[in-house]
């Protein structure tokens, strides 16, 4: 998987270039998703439709993400100003040789969890071995990974550690008897288990966060070179600033905020009821940030990659992956 993505990432390198906005406008951001539209994105939507983008000079696109759309080749390929990635991802990528440095860190917690069935034997975490677990992958399997490292666990089907299930993004093998365990995020993927007819009294969770193995999700990330030119360091105080106001806003608001969201899915996809629940659990992740990144917590996410056994994410700490120069512009 790694060698593919690297792959991958080289082609998309290889396209791109130095640029101070992704369609070479002055005043223009486009930002990459991680995701579909959704509330996980809930604070750039409203800061959109409140104007708060406006307000400091901006225009901003917002481009959805997808099953076959990894931001750092986005960003990678010219395609993007700015992109939402997982910190395990981001710094994979930058080992690899893409220079992304997170700017901003609106999500203070992870959302993500294992959801295991209770009549598959899983009381906890002791209870893995020998099992099926669905993990996804285009650089979300790295936090499972260090996980399954620290308990011990191979990863590769042989005795005493786990069978690895690559995961759709949906939960389907937890549903059919395929995996006794899926991936899921609190704000999304256990509730599609619940929604389809298992109780929370069928299941257990494991949460990254109480399994101590947690890292930052969907921080702002920006392509190191970029921050070299004074009008993009410029824009991105302004778009740090306005996406904050709006995050502040959808947790205060979140109904509204959820309206906004769909008002912005353009698939139809997305329900009310899903995208209200969603703006719900997603404020608890993102509550008492101000965007500034938490320097422990990301060394944390980097002692958590580089102790993943014999196949660690990252092989060293990195340098110059994250600086607090446009928060620290943009919040005081």
């Amino acid at each position: 998987m790694k060698t593919l993505f690297a792959a991958a990432l080289a082609g998309a390198m290889a396209l791109g270039g130095t640029f101070a906005s992704a369609d070479g406008h002055a005043n223009k951001v486009t930002l990459q998703l991680k995701w579909v539209t959704q509330a996980q994105f809930a604070g750039y939507y409203v800061a959109q439709d409140k104007g708060f983008y406006k307000e400091e000079g901006l225009t901003v696109d917002i481009k959805p993400g997808g099953p076959d759309i990894a931001p750092a080749q986005v960003i990678a390929g010219g395609g993007a100003d700015v992109v939402l990635d997982w910190m395990p991802s981001a710094l994979a990528s930058r080992e690899k040789g893409l220079d992304l440095v997170n700017i901003a860190q609106p999500f203070t917690s992870s959302g993500m969890m294992l959801t295991c069935r209770k009549d598959a034997g899983i009381a906890s975490p002791a209870d893995f071995a020998g099992k099926t677990l669905g993990v996804w992958f285009f650089g979300n399997e790295y936090p499972f990974l260090s996980w399954m490292s620290k308990l011990g666990l191979a990863t590769d089907g042989s005795d005493g550690g786990v069978t690895v299930l690559k995961q759709g993004f949906n939960v389907d093998p937890i549903l059919q008897g395929q995996a006794a365990c899926v991936s899921t995020m609190t704000y999304n993927e256990y509730w599609q288990v619940i929604d389809a007819g298992l109780s929370p009294d069928d299941l257990v969770v494991f949460k990254y966060e109480d399994q101590g193995v947690a890292t930052l999700e969907d921080g702002m990330y920006v392509l190191g070179e970029n921050l070299k030119d004074p009008v993009f360091k410029e824009n991105m105080v302004k778009f740090v600033r306005a996406s904050m106001k709006g995050w502040k806003y959808a947790e205060a608001n979140p109904d509204e905020a959820a309206m906004i969201v769909l008002d912005n899915d353009s698939t139809g996809a997305q329900t009310e009821k899903h995208q209200k629940r969603m703006m719900g659990e997603v404020a608890k992740l993102t509550a008492g940030s101000n965007g500034a990144l938490d320097v422990a917590a990301a060394e944390r996410t980097v002692q958590s990659l580089l102790t993943a056994g014999s196949d660690p994410v990252i092989t060293k700490a990195p340098t110059g992956a994250w600086t607090s120069e446009i928060t620290d512009a943009a919040l005081n």
